[in-house]
């Protein structure tokens, strides 16, 4: 088995460049505003996730993860941990490759439920932080 630390590395390295960043708007002040911007910074593509569907960072964003029009390889979780296992649920069944839930956003039934799906989880962590621990 791997640990989390393989897995996060995984994630950021293999695991694919189309990142939907769920909980996504313009709100500048919002730390996913920041992260996605990391996140273009290292070369992904940042999809927005959002009920206002706005464009952030250049991206079209869309309301849910069902309305994305093509493969997203990556869901990165923003949303409140009570809120965070209907959206992992929503990533498997989109077919992504990993979820990753941000730093305090825990959902023990969501990790299990995902990685028994085959797909790749971390908890509990920043992928901005973890890009730059890459180098």
């Amino acid at each position: 088995m791997q640990t989390d630390q393989e897995i996060v590395r995984k994630i950021l390295t293999t695991s694919g460049d189309t990142w939907a960043v769920v909980g996504l708007s313009s709100n500048r002040e919002r730390a996913a505003y920041g992260v996605a911007e990391v996140l273009q910074r290292f070369g992904k593509r940042v999809v927005p996730v959002h009920p206002k569907a706005e464009t952030v960072h250049g991206e079209q964003g869309y309301s849910s993860l069902d309305a994305i029009p093509f493969p997203v390889d990556v869901v990165d979780v923003f949303v409140n941990s009570s809120l965070a296992g209907h959206v992992a649920d929503e990533a498997v069944a989109i077919g992504a490759k990993a979820v990753w839930f941000q730093l305090g956003v825990v959902d023990e039934a969501a990790y299990e439920r995902t990685r028994a799906a085959g797909v790749d989880m971390v908890m509990n962590r920043c992928p901005a932080i973890e890009l730059k621990s890459l180098r």
